[in-house]
This record gives C-alpha cells, structure tokens and sequence, in this order.
C-alpha cells in the first residue's frame, strides 16, 4: 500500500503531506483547492506523460514522494533490484520502497526508485503491481467496444488471456502466410520474366564458355597479329644478332671466341671467366631458339588468326556488355543455376504456401472459436457480477448484459464486446451509454470497476469522482460498496460527497489559503468536530450551520458499522 505521499510546486500545492493507509481514505476539498493534483501526483508517480504545465507558476520544478509498503520478495523487489534501487527492510516479510518523480518548468522529469535515479518506464512497471486508478476518463473509455472488450478480458484474467496469446500467434502465423504469398502472386508474372531473361543468359555464356582472364590474353594476342611485321623484322634481327648462320660474326661465335681466348691464358682467374663465358654462350643459345620459336609462331599466323581472334573477342565483349565484366558473366554462370532453381520452383511454392494457409486458417478458426467460448463464459460472470454490485449501489431491478457477438478477425480476436444495462424490469437491454442516466452510469461504471478491481492482484485503488452524478441514498449505497472493498484493499477516493466521505477510514481534507499573490493549499487529517464540519460543508456549503452539523453526525453514524 502507499503509506504517505509529498506533493511540492505542483499546481496550486505549495507543500503538501498526505498521510495515507490502509483502509478506505477519502480527500475532500472546495473546488480549485487541488485534488485534482493528488491525482496528478500520483499519476507521476505510476510513470505518466509529465507535463510541465502542471509545475506551479514561479516554480522551478514540481516534485512528488511516495513512500510504499511492499513485500521484501517479489515482482515489485526484482524490478526495483534489477532498475539499481534499494529497499528498506520492515521485517515479517516487508519493506518499504520510496519514489519519486520530479518535473522541471522546462518540462524535464527525473524518476527516482530506492534512492537510484531511473527510467520513468521503471515506475511505469511497478505501477502494474502496485495501483490502479480508476476516474472519470475511465467511464469515458469504458462506452468503446475496445475498451468494454478490455475490460472484460481484464475481469476473465488467465483463461482469457492464455486463448488470446494463442489466437496472436495464429493470427501472426495465418497473416505471415498471407503477406508471403500474396507477393509471390503478385510477382509471378515478373519473377516469371526474370527466369527466361537468367535461362537465356546462362545459355549464351554456357555457348561462349569464357575463361577466366581469356579477354585479357586476345587483346594481346590481337595487339601482336596487328603489328606482325615489326614484330618479325625485330624478331629475325635480333636473332641474326644471337646466331647466324652467315659468315657474319654473331654473339654465339664471339663468345666462343672469347672462352677459348681465356682458357689459353692458363691463368685461375681467365680459368674462371672462361667458365662465366660458356654459360652466357648457352645462355645466348637459349635465347636464340626462344627467338626462333617466336618467329615460327609469327610465320605461323596469318589473316586467319587475326579474323578468328577478333571474333572471339566480339562474343566476349557482348558478354561483358550484358554484365558489366567477363568476371560478372562467370560469377552468374556459378550462382544463377540456384537463383533459377529457386524462380523455377513458383508453382511448388505457392502450391505450398496455399496448404500452409489452409492448415494455418483451421488453427486460427480453432483458436479463435476457444477465445470466443473463454470470453462468453466470462462475460456470463461478468454480467453477474455488475448486477449484484448494482443491488449494493441501489439500482435493484438493473440488470446487466455482456454480449459477445461475432465480427470479422482483427488482432483481438473475432468478438465485439458490448456491456448493455436494462434499467428496469421489462426492459431491453441496450447498450450503457444510451440507456443509463447520469447516475446510473456513475454506478454501473463503478461497479464495473469494483468487479474487475476485485479481481486484481494490485493493492491499491484510487477512484476520482466516480460518483459524479449520485446524490442521496444512491451515494450512501457507493460509499458503503467501496468502504466493503477497502476490507480487502487500501481504497483512495476523491469525493465531493458527504455520503461516500461518512464510509472513510481516513478522512482528509485539501485546504486552499490566499495570500494575496500566489495560491497554495496544504492537506489536514480530519477527526472529530473538523470532520463533521467538513461533511456539513460538502453537505450544505455551511460547515457551521447546525442542521448540517446533525446530518452529518447522522451520516457519520449510519456509516459506523462498515468499519
């Protein structure tokens, strides 16, 4: 439960301290003196949009405090663990977490959970364990499909829930299917042009058989045909320079002059350049008949040669202008065989894609059928329970219906869920916005929010003037019903109604001074004679007045025995 909580420089709240606990605790005020930021603060607290209007004018920063008794174990302890925050052990399986929530006039906000600075998401998370608010917007949202749908799978709690997560993954699943095939119908007719476009090119370079580097290599080989008399003349000069065969004197003949020079000197050393001259004579032989080789290669080409290498290189450059170079003919000669396998298997894929939607639509009919019998059984619940706790909020001949009806498939499910209310025996249920008065609303919506927060593991509920509209016995009947649930949960309800207030365990009353330039107000505990002045105000606008001083006295009695 939240125990206390410290409201500063939030809107017309200078500095305030509300002493909270267990029970039902009522807050009472005139209007303007700031309930409403009570609510406000503690929506700062569970980790709400922070808007920085709500600081108050000539504050630097608005700050909320909250100190909450929870257990020592548990989601609440692992979550403030595992954000860095620490909790403050109370024995007998206790401990007591602080937070805080302060908000910059320039609209920056900085959470604290245990004395760690942290995310604003982390109180987001520990708000789903510790509170749940419940006001007027509530109402609001609970006229919508969606939300009435929300709040009874909220009531069904596990059965619904596990149907649902179930119906998710098969609509995913079923939705996946479609998408996929989907586009590959839509494609077919492309992917099916892709494929003859491949085939035709994996044959035209499957005919040409490139190999790698093979342009390369022509374009010198076509570069040598082209200047084949220069090539020859340079060829058979130089070879004429290596080794004639006339009596002109040529490299062979003169090295071997020279060795045999040397080697009649008798000297180590001509002994040795003599050798040296021997190897370069073989040397030069070598060469020689290499340069011979490469003249009987040029004596072998002609025209010919040069017209069929040309060819060649014309098949090769029309590959290379179909794919950008020869090595991204080859690259597609190597990969496109799967590529096509895969445009080539369309029927199969579709074919099987069709089965798996097939088989994926029946989960999902069988899913969503299970969803359906789980939502009807609750609402058969739900519908029970509201009509009972309208009894105790004196509308006996109310009944309520939850109907369950079928619709197309969205993510939630195939159900539209519609709360209807028959106000009085005989009549047709119709839906609650259109049949309920005002005050009827009010308390078909509480006791909608009873029935569910029953149900709730949170400890903590805060209703803001779910009683607007309810007046008289009605009102005394909804402070009677929340002072009930207070036994079993600690109850903070905003009110202007003397006849809920009477019910509370702790009374306390936001009080609002003028000093003449800046408003604030400040909360005092009631008991007592302030207690029934208060109540004879939120009676009769008159706290001193004495007929209202008895009737609150009255109320505060009739109300004894809940407590």
């Amino acid at each position: 439960m939240i125990e206390e909580m410290r409201l500063r420089d939030l809107g017309v709240i200078a500095d305030a301290t509300l002493p909270l606990g267990r029970g039902f605790t009522a807050i009472t005020g005139e209007t303007g003196a700031g309930k409403t930021m009570v609510v406000a603060g503690l929506g700062l607290l569970l980790g709400q949009r922070a808007d920085s209007g709500a600081v108050r004018a000539g504050a630097a920063q608005a700050a909320v405090e909250g100190t909450w008794i929870v257990p020592a174990e548990g989601p609440v302890a692992d979550r403030v663990t595992e954000a860095g925050g620490d909790l403050e052990p109370l024995g007998d399986g206790r401990a007591e977490l602080f937070l805080g929530r302060t908000l910059s006039a320039e609209g920056r906000s900085r959470a604290t959970v245990g004395g760690r600075t942290a995310p604003a998401g982390v109180l987001a998370d520990l708000a789903d364990h510790l509170i749940v608010v419940h006001g007027q917007s509530d109402q609001l949202r609970l006229r919508s499909a969606a939300a009435q749908r929300d709040a009874l799978d909220r009531f069904a709690g596990a059965p619904v829930a596990d149907a649902l997560a179930a119906y998710t993954a098969a609509f995913d699943r079923a939705r996946s299917i479609d998408v996929e095939l989907s586009e590959l119908v839509r494609t077919r007719d492309e992917r099916a042009r892709e494929a003859a476009d491949l085939r035709a090119a994996l044959a035209e370079i499957e005919a040409a058989d490139p190999q790698p580097g093979e342009d390369a290599e022509l374009a010198l080989r076509a570069e040598r045909l082209g200047n084949l008399e220069q090539l020859r003349m340079a060829a058979a000069t130089a070879h004429d320079a290596l080794s004639n065969e006339d009596d002109a004197p040529d490299a062979a003949t003169l090295l071997a002059e020279a060795r045999r020079s040397l080697e009649r000197g008798g000297d180590p050393a001509l002994t040795t350049f003599a050798a040296e001259a021997e190897e370069l004579g073989y040397r030069v032989a070598e060469l020689a008949a290499s340069v011979a080789g490469y003249l009987a290669d040029l004596d072998d080409a002609g025209p010919a040669e040069l017209a069929a290498v040309e060819e060649r290189r014309a098949v090769l450059a029309a590959l290379v202008r179909a794919h950008g170079s020869l090595d991204a003919a080859l690259d597609l000669a190597r990969d496109g065989g799967l590529r096509l396998l895969e445009l080539d298997d369309d029927g199969s894929r579709i074919e099987r894609l069709e089965q798996e939607r097939d088989a994926a639509a029946a989960v999902l009919d069988e899913t969503a059928a299970a969803l359906t019998a789980a939502r009807t059984e609750a609402a058969a619940r739900l519908a029970t329970a509201v009509t009972q706790e309208l009894r105790a909020l004196a509308l006996p001949d109310a009944r309520v219906e939850v109907a369950v009806t079928a619709t197309s498939a969205t993510a939630t499910g195939r159900d539209e869920v519609a709360i209807l209310l028959a106000p009085h025996p005989g009549a047709e249920p119709r839906p609650v916005a259109r049949s309920a008065s005002g005050g009827e609303l009010s308390r078909v919506m509480l006791a909608i929010e009873v029935v569910i927060a029953a149900g709730d593991p949170v400890p903590t509920f805060v209703f803001d003037e779910v009683d607007a509209g309810i007046g008289g016995a009605a009102a005394i009947e909804v402070g009677r019903r929340l002072a009930t649930l207070a036994r079993s949960a600690q109850v903070i309800v905003v009110t202007h109604l003397a006849q809920v207030a009477a019910f509370a365990d702790n009374h306390l009353r936001v009080v609002k001074a003028n000093d003449g330039s800046v408003t604030a107000s400040s909360v005092q505990t009631l008991d007592g004679a302030d207690r029934e002045a208060e109540m004879a105000r939120l009676l009769s606008g008159m706290p001193d007045s004495e007929v209202a001083l008895e009737h609150a006295r009255e109320l505060l009695a009739l109300a004894r025995p809940a407590h």
